[in-house]
């Protein structure tokens, strides 16, 4: 298919620090480790096998085993698993949360840009092995976050009251959920598929952890992704001296507000603020945060309360009643994996910038951090709008008012930049200036006010003449208006907005095999596919 690319930067979605990252800004080089190329993966490779520890891959191909026991997982992905007990295996990862029915199409770039990169480094590493992993998010509890998805402009939602953490929430209710969204789809072929899908995901299984696995089994699991959920006893046990180190010595409090310090300096947004202990507790339908208090330590809403040795009793006997935060579980992430890669979004990776001093404490590896492939899907047919209307790919990502403004212009017989006149009339007030000082310099601001006033005359007669134009030009700039309104629902990115199910009634499974085709990881620029 049809695709072409531009710069990350060119598209105004995404940050300066992030811009700043994939430019390898110097002001950036203390806060990553190493920078996403093949050739790094060498030393990244040497560096973690010298600090992940033979009982880790144990335990964690054992937790594997067992989640799967229940999924239909294909040849590829129980190799993987298996794999994962030999050392010279390795994990590239993704995380997300567990929106129903995936949520944005970003869910799909984020796990094929992980499956492609493992396929890119067993090429270039023939010696190691490199396992795709897709981390559920399963600890999360904004359910106000997940609990829907964009069908063709609307929201299909799922209306319940929930608490504690989302990956243990009954899937109960969500047959109401599976007949509105039935109801909007037509019968064929892709849409019984669809509807089929979506009702052995979340009709057949008892939680949305369970759900989830199946979903993205059934997407990706022919391709040999391994799923994992976290929440687990086995793997947290794995963890708990770095979750009594948060509690007892707050060492990720200390480390992250220095960095975020040195980012605030180069002028950078943090995008998470840490905390004193940085630490959920965990019951059923509960989940609170654990925080410091004059007799110890408690949860936010004092229903539990704990002396110091009572909390780290707790620990020890319980660990899967502690998950941890945004700024803990990163380093849960990579005590529990092989892992040499994260891959994700720029709001992901801003707030992985802010951990590495704190890796550094804790004697954990820190991962290459990869910014995840990003996609603009496109038609032919909507090709052929653009081409007609000679616009480019960096056009129609500028701001609509900005585009229409521009285009109005460049199509219009007469001139509408009064550029060159303001220029002129600047020009001469720079006279008027030097007179007023040679003769009474109090006439310096009644000259600076005239200025003003003609540089606004004329500021005002360009946007009247613009409007006019606009409106001699309707017919075309709704056209423009409406195919950018296509491609950029809601103003904001197609891949935060629209939904696989839109794309799959289309489509049908070519939309994943064009996207395993296409997405090339290391490229770091943003693509436009054309299906």
């Amino acid at each position: 298919m049809p695709s072409d690319y531009i710069s990350f930067k060119d598209t105004n979605y995404f940050s300066n620090l992030i811009c700043d990252y994939l430019d390898r800004s110097e002001n950036l080089n203390g806060f990553y480790n190493r920078f996403p190329m093949l050739d790094n993966f060498k030393f990244q490779i040497e560096e973690k096998s010298k600090s992940y520890h033979l009982k880790n891959r144990l335990v964690l191909h054992n937790v594997l085993k067992s989640q799967s026991k229940n999924t239909d997982i294909s040849e590829k992905t129980a190799l993987n698993i298996d794999l994962l007990k030999f050392d010279n295996t390795f994990t590239v990862t993704t995380g997300h949360q567990l929106n129903l029915f995936t949520g944005p199409l970003y869910f799909l770039y984020k796990i094929i840009s992980t499956i492609n990169l493992t396929q890119q480094l067993k090429e270039h590493y023939p010696e190691y092995n490199f396992v795709p992993v897709y981390w559920m998010a399963t600890e999360d509890h904004d359910f106000e976050e997940i609990n829907y998805f964009n069908f063709e402009g609307k929201k299909v939602q799922w209306n319940k009251y929930a608490s504690g953490a989302v990956g243990r929430l009954s899937t109960q209710g969500l047959d109401q959920v599976f007949e509105a969204f039935s109801a909007q789809l037509d019968k064929s072929f892709h849409a019984e598929k669809i509807k089929n899908i979506f009702k052995k995901a979340y009709l057949e299984h008892d939680n949305l952890a369970e759900a989830t696995q199946y979903l993205a089994n059934v997407l990706f699991g022919d391709l040999g992704l391994v799923i994992i959920d976290a929440d687990h006893k086995d793997l947290k046990e794995l963890f708990i001296p770095y979750l009594k180190n948060d509690i007892l010595e707050h060492k990720a409090q200390k480390q992250v507000e220095q960095t975020d310090s040195k980012l605030d300096a180069f002028g950078y947004k943090t995008q998470v603020n840490p905390r004193e202990i940085n630490l959920f507790y965990l019951r059923k339908n509960y989940r609170e945060r654990i925080v410091v208090s004059k007799d110890g330590y408690k949860t936010h809403d004092s229903n539990y309360k704990w002396t110091q040795s009572e909390i780290l009793s707790e620990l020890e006997n319980h660990p899967d009643r502690f998950s941890p935060n945004v700024i803990v579980r990163p380093l849960y992430q990579e005590v529990i994996l092989p892992n040499l890669c994260y891959i994700g979004g720029g709001g992901e990776l801003a707030y992985w910038l802010q951990l590495k001093s704190y890796f550094k404490t804790e004697d954990a590896t820190f991962p290459i951090l990869l910014l995840r492939n990003s996609v603009l899907l496109i038609s032919s047919k909507q090709k052929q709008k653009l081409e007609k209307l000679d616009l480019t790919y960096l056009d129609i990502f500028k701001k609509q008012n900005l585009l229409i403004n521009q285009y109005v212009k460049k199509i219009s017989k007469i001139n509408i930049d009064f550029s060159e006149q303001k220029e002129h009339l600047k020009n001469q007030f720079k006279a008027l200036y030097k007179i007023a000082e040679k003769t009474d310099q109090s006439f310096l601001g009644a000259v600076s006010a005239q200025e003003r006033k003609q540089i606004k005359g004329l500021e005002n007669l360009e946007k009247r003449l613009l409007k006019a134009q606009k409106r001699r030009l309707k017919d075309i700039t709704e056209r423009i208006t409406n195919l950018q309104n296509q491609v950029f629902p809601n103003q904001s990115l197609q891949e935060r907005q629209a939904n696989i199910s839109e794309l799959y009634l289309k489509y049908g499974e070519q939309l994943i095999q064009q996207l395993v085709l296409n997405l090339q990881p290391l490229k770091s620029e943003f693509l436009i596919l054309e299906l």
